[in-house]
């Protein structure tokens, strides 16, 4: 399946990490890292454990919103990369089976 990948500009990169520095300091992201979970294969983890993930990453164009920005672990993290949301279902139909990727 091929998908479009929009031109995002190093400059728009980094104003969006920007952004999501700024966001890593409000009340929302504490909350959301104090429920322990990772929003992508749902297992407990420590809060301090926890990573800031774009679901649409943002050399593929996300943004640095509340709507794109999720608290996970780093396995979820270090896994998924760059990967759309579409392009990850797979892998986490694979864990919620309970089968091994």
């Amino acid at each position: 399946m091929q998908f479009f990948l929009p031109e995002v500009t190093e400059e728009e990169i980094r104003l969006q990490r920007q952004k999501a520095r700024q966001l890593k300091r409000t009340r929302w992201w504490r909350r959301k890292k104090e429920r322990g979970i990772c929003y992508y294969c749902r297992r407990r983890v420590p809060p301090e454990e926890l990573t800031m993930d774009h679901i649409v990453p943002l050399i593929r164009g996300g943004k640095s919103t509340k709507s794109n920005i999720v608290a996970c672990c780093k396995e979820c993290n270090n896994k998924k990369k760059y990967l759309l949301p579409v392009e990850w279902q797979e892998y986490l139909d694979s864990i919620r089976r309970g089968e091994t990727p």
